[in-house]
Parts: C-alpha cells; structure tokens; sequence
C-alpha cells in the first residue's frame, strides 16, 4: 500500500506539475502578445503578434516544447510582420461585413425587410467560421495570403465536424470567461489559439489525405 500510495503521489504531482507548466506557457505566451502588439502600435502590431501566437502554439501542440518562447516571438514576429498585415487587411473587411451584417439585422427586426435576415445570418455564420481557420491556416502552410484565404474557405467547407467543435470550445470558453473574468485577462489569445490550432489539425490532415488521393 505504501509504494503504491507513494507512486499515486508522484504520478498525481507530475499532473499537476505538467499543467502549471502549460498554465504558465499560456500565461506568458498572452502576455507576450500584448506587449508586441503595443510595440507594433496596436494597429500595426495586432496580426503579426497574432500569427506569432498561433505559430508557437502549433509548435508546441507538435512537441516542441522546450523552444526559447520569446526568441522564437521576437523572430516569427519580425519574419511575418508586412505578411501578417497583408492578412488582416483580408481579416478586417471580413470583421467589417461580420458587423455591417450584424448591425442591419438589428435595424430591421420589426420592419418589412425581415425577410434578409436569414441568408445575412448564414453568411455571417460562414465568414465567422472562415475566421476560424484563417490564422491555423498561416501558420501551417506558410502560403501566400490570398491562398490562405482560399485554403480556409475550402477547409470551412469540408471540415463541419471541427467547426463545431471549435464553436462548442469557444463558447465553453466564453462562458467561462464571463464567469470568470480574469481568466480572459491571464491567458486571453492563448485559449483562443489553442482551441482552434489543435481542432484545425485534423482538418489539414483531411485535406492532406484528399490531395493525396
């Protein structure tokens, strides 16, 4: 019973110490992208910072655990910085007809025109699942950016399965972030980036298989 006692305890406090690992990676990795964005002056700082995140998350979703997190930062950032940007001029529009959608279906919920709510709900919805994969998308095939785009549109279109779970992941998220605000203050991006990095690969090996085929 003791050695057995002794032997939960050690494989419960590696547990633990694994996930306090991974709780500060994310916590650093979140901070990180708040101090580049700053430096990059917010708006031109925002995408590179973003893709860096995503490409330091798929490395260490792959194994690579032990990399120099802010080294490799400092050097994704500057490597990608013009092409990140090039990437959110894409993104913003995309935000842009999210909002401009979303506002005129607010305006005309008790009008005539209530009618054009549904197909603006499914292209909203379709755009947002585009977000999704834009960024996984990025980082894993290193593409240029219109074929980005066109790449997570096609892997929108094939992969349903992994956008619902990538929606089920957020909203669980969102919801605790609601609960628990603070979280969304510590680890922020980081959840973000780790949901729809791990879901996305699947649907790259999908893909993958299909060109192959």
């Amino acid at each position: 019973m003791g050695i057995r006692g002794n032997n939960s305890l050690q494989e419960l406090s590696g547990k633990l110490y694994i996930l306090l690992e991974w709780v500060t990676r994310f916590a650093y990795l979140h901070i990180l992208w708040i101090f580049f964005t700053l430096f990059g002056g917010v708006i031109a700082g925002i995408y590179p910072s973003t893709t860096t995140v995503f490409a330091i998350m798929r490395k260490w979703l792959n194994g690579e655990e032990d990399l120099p997190v802010f080294k490799t930062f400092w050097s994704y950032y500057k490597r990608d910085f013009l092409k990140s940007n090039h990437l959110g001029i894409y993104i913003s529009i995309i935000l842009f007809f999210i909002l401009v959608d979303l506002f005129y279906l607010y305006s005309i919920a008790d009008s005539a025109m209530h009618w054009t709510a549904v197909p603006l709900s499914v292209g909203v919805l379709f755009l947002s699942f585009l977000l999704l994969y834009l960024f996984p998308v990025f980082v894993h095939y290193h593409l240029p950016v219109r074929k980005t785009v066109r790449t997570a549109f096609l892997l929108m279109l094939i992969s349903p399965v992994q956008i619902f779970v990538m929606m089920i992941s957020l909203f669980s998220i969102a919801v605790i972030l609601w609960i628990f605000p603070a979280i969304g203050f510590i680890f922020g991006i980081s959840l973000y980036a780790f949901v729809t990095v791990w879901a996305s690969r699947y649907s790259f090996k999908r893909l993958e298989q299909k060109q192959v085929s």
